[in-house]
């Protein structure tokens, strides 16, 4: 494959970014801060490129992610759409956030990435509060939606040079970092394309490596095989493996209990927007029906009250 960062090719791509027509009269954050608008994308765990922070080391001993009595309610008369979640992950781990449909995963994940505001509890990432030191915080991981933000008027290599900008990636180390991706990710000639004419799974790939770009401790995603074919999605689960081989974590979630059972190291399943359950590895492949009871208890506990409606 081509560079895609030849000598003088950053300055044409900068050329060709949209961005170069406002930086006299705004920031490049809020000129991005209005494409997302517009463009009706997620733009809020992106990280303004003005703060003058640097990523910080992790912690040593601080886990990567840790959840304490987490909640979420929309509104101040409403229930709660997710309460009472804790857990801890550790370097290295690959977890999966099981749960069907409506379980309240998603919540969970915008919660933990400063999407969504906290209503009650609290969130560490590599030792920093994402509520108290959410930039700090942001730092250390990445996140890839279920709804593919990505900039659709850009080319490929446009938005993994934005993504690398956000994150202050050094301009001569992005060759490496974009050709060490596509080796993973195979996106081939079609990186120099626009992204609207990307098929699903290309647009999931290409957000994929934009959120690698600067090596995050900890990787979140949600819902990253919905839509792939069985190819795409071995690929992915591949790269997965190697990322946590690195010595990186990754947290993503998932209603497919097959996927979580083939690659994860633990499970932990939420269900009615409660956690009901956190199995290792060595005890959901050893014990067959262990996740599933988990997964299907509301679907059970349904059952038995129609029984017990049509005894009466």
């Amino acid at each position: 494959m081509r560079t895609l960062l030849r000598a003088g090719a950053s300055e044409r791509i900068a050329r060709e970014t949209p961005e170069k027509h406002i930086l006299k009269r705004q920031s490049v954050y809020e000129y991005r801060k209005k494409l997302a608008k517009k463009e009706n994308k997620l733009f809020i765990y992106y990280i303004n490129p003005e703060d003058n922070i640097v990523k910080n080391h992790q912690n040593i001993d601080a886990p990567t992610l840790k959840i304490e009595d987490l909640g979420k309610k929309y509104g101040k008369n409403l229930d709660f759409s997710i309460r009472n979640i804790s857990f801890t992950i550790e370097k290295g781990e690959l977890v999966g956030l099981l749960g069907p449909n409506g379980a309240g995963k998603s919540t969970t994940l915008k919660c933990v990435t400063g999407i969504l505001p906290i209503t009650e509890g609290t969130v560490e990432i590599c030792g920093e509060n994402i509520d108290s030191s959410p930039v700090a915080a942001k730092h250390h991981f990445s996140f890839v939606t279920d709804n593919h933000s990505v900039f659709l008027k850009m080319t490929g290599v446009q938005y993994l040079n934005f993504m690398a900008d956000v994150y202050k990636v050094p301009t001569k180390k992005r060759q490496e970092i974009f050709d060490k991706l596509e080796e993973s990710f195979h996106l081939g000639k079609a990186v120099f394309n626009l992204i609207s004419s990307y098929s699903h799974g290309m647009k999931q790939k290409i957000c994929m490596m934009g959120s690698l770009v600067h090596s995050p401790d900890l990787w979140i995603m949600d819902e990253p095989m919905v839509g792939l074919d069985p190819r795409t999605q071995k690929a992915v689960t591949d790269i997965m493996k190697e990322y946590v081989e690195s010595g990186r974590t990754i947290l993503f979630s998932s209603h497919n209990l097959d996927v979580v059972k083939r690659i994860c190291s633990r499970a932990i399943v939420i269900n009615g927007g409660k956690m009901v359950a956190d199995v290792s590895r060595e005890v959901f492949t050893a014990s067959e029906g262990e996740l599933e009871k988990y997964y299907f208890m509301n679907e059970v506990a349904d059952d038995t009250n129609e029984e017990k409606v049509d005894e009466e």
